[in-house]
């Protein structure tokens, strides 16, 4: 099976810094680094670490080529990933001692994507594939129609959370995964608690607390601890988890063991500072 993910690919800019600054305040980092990134190529890179086949639908900025060379190097299907004029999507990452961080994101090609491209890249699936999108990007709507269309199972990860981002797709939705903020976020909205939702399954991460799991049809909630770490560095973590739980499931793992192995990668991954390029491999879980 495959999984398509309409995502973000973005150049990850992060500065270690002593502490957040207060405005006005110019601080020193204390070191620094350039990586791939993007809510999209983490979940990507995740689910193809994990094992599953997946391809990439997205674009690039003409300064971002070299992010597409190393997702392909990955293992990540590229063949969708379109090169287009302009400025590639970015962020700006301070990153404290205590593994926190702040971003600021150009969200630059990933919001230029021809949505015309994404019903013909999707015109390969096959049905009972797996397909997920985020708010990183444009097209979102297009997308869900169309991998509704060809019968696949539509995951979204609400995040950047936007209460009409997620109305305007969420009854074609088969599996939701937030984290707590974004769910209180979601209920505030729409006046709906997580079991209420038109999804049949609901993911909120709880970040060191672990993960909850609503299976709708049935009203049950679910609680799993997380293993125990000691965090050097958050940014990316739940794009790990959400790619290893979608692999797990794309692999015929039942809901609760495809959270055990997506909760052991995001615990490992919060133990190393970066996104895509230090998510860890299946066989060092």
């Amino acid at each position: 099976m495959t999984l398509w993910n309409l995502g973000s690919v973005n150049a990850d800019v992060v500065f270690r810094v002593p502490h957040m600054p207060a405005p006005g305040e110019t601080l020193a980092a204390t070191d620094y680094q350039k990586g791939l990134g993007g809510k999209g190529a983490n979940m990507s890179v995740a689910a193809t670490r994990a094992g599953s086949v997946v391809e990439h639908i997205g674009a690039v900025g003409e300064d971002g080529l070299w992010l597409k060379d190393r997702l392909a190097g990955y293992g990540v299907g590229t063949t969708h990933l379109a090169e287009i004029p302009g400025p590639q999507g970015q962020a700006i990452i301070l990153l404290d001692t205590e593994g926190e961080n702040q971003s600021v994101l150009l969200p630059g090609s990933s919001r230029a994507i021809d949505q015309a491209l994404i019903a013909p890249a999707l015109s390969a699936a096959a049905a009972g594939d797996i397909a997920v999108f985020q708010n990183e990007t444009s097209g979102q709507a297009v997308f869900a129609k169309a991998a509704k269309a060809a019968g696949l199972r539509l995951a979204y990860a609400a995040a950047p959370f936007e209460p009409e981002a997620v109305q305007a797709v969420l009854e074609q939705l088969d599996i939701l995964v937030m984290n707590q903020v974004e769910a209180a976020q979601l209920e505030q909205a729409l006046g709906l608690a997580p079991e209420a939702l038109p999804v049949a399954d609901v993911v909120i991460t709880l970040g060191a607390k672990g993960c909850r799991w609503v299976e709708t049809a049935t009203g049950q909630s679910r609680d799993y601890p997380a293993p125990k770490v000691t965090p050097v560095d958050t940014t990316g973590a739940g794009d790990t988890f959400t790619g290893y739980l979608l692999a797990g499931l794309d692999q015929g793992l039942d809901m609760a063991d495809a959270i055990d192995q997506a909760q052991r990668a995001a615990a490992l991954m919060v133990t190393r500072v970066g996104t895509a390029d230090v998510i860890p491999a299946r066989d060092e879980l």
